[in-house]
């Protein structure tokens, strides 16, 4: 199974990125991955009409395309998805939004909060909505006071924690794999 895997934070350190790390080392041995790099400018109509849609966002929606199925973590900034990712979604949607048409989706969040994240998973599925991908309605996986959630080699600590991220990761597979037959 091939994943695109896509964090909604950009820091070095971010606990989504670690979170996403952890889904791919739970989804299985025959899984690769591939982290997508979504530092594009932000979106601008007159940019997009003097230079066109920038070579990195074609790169974006090449990687969605390959991809048996993408990943999505996203942090909780003001009780909302992050703008970098708000930014990436605008950007695909401009000659893209194909990309993500039936694919199989599973989202999650990082967040310092005591509601992981939430809110955030929230305003993303619903600015996901006019790309028509397959979302996993659950199980869900909001991780809460996620700068704690981790030990040193970044693996999550808490048993719960592993055991919802395994579920997920496995009912991800199984949608990826009834799309094949």
């Amino acid at each position: 199974m091939k994943l695109l895997a896509i964090s909604g934070a950009l820091r070095a350190g971010s606990t989504n990125t670690r979170l996403l790390r952890e889904a791919i080392r739970l989804a299985g041995e025959d899984v690769t991955a591939e982290f997508a790099d979504i530092r594009f400018p932000l979106y601008d109509g007159d940019l997009e009409e003097s230079e066109g849609v920038p070579e990195a966002v074609v790169v974006f929606a090449e990687a969605i395309a390959a991809a048996d199925a993408v990943i999505i973590s996203t942090p909780e900034y003001n009780k909302n998805l992050s703008g970098v990712l708000k930014n990436a979604l605008d950007w695909l949607s401009r000659k893209h939004k194909s990309a993500l048409a039936e694919k199989p989706v599973a989202i999650m969040s990082a967040a310092a909060g005591r509601a992981g994240g939430e809110r955030s998973q929230f305003s993303l599925r619903h600015c996901l909505t006019p790309f028509n991908p397959d979302i996993l309605q659950g199980p869900e996986l909001m991780l809460a006071d996620a700068r704690h959630a981790f030990d040193e080699d970044g693996r999550l600590i808490s048993e719960r924690s592993v055991e919802g991220l395994t579920k997920l990761m496995a009912a991800l597979r199984t949608r990826v794999e009834a799309r094949r037959s």
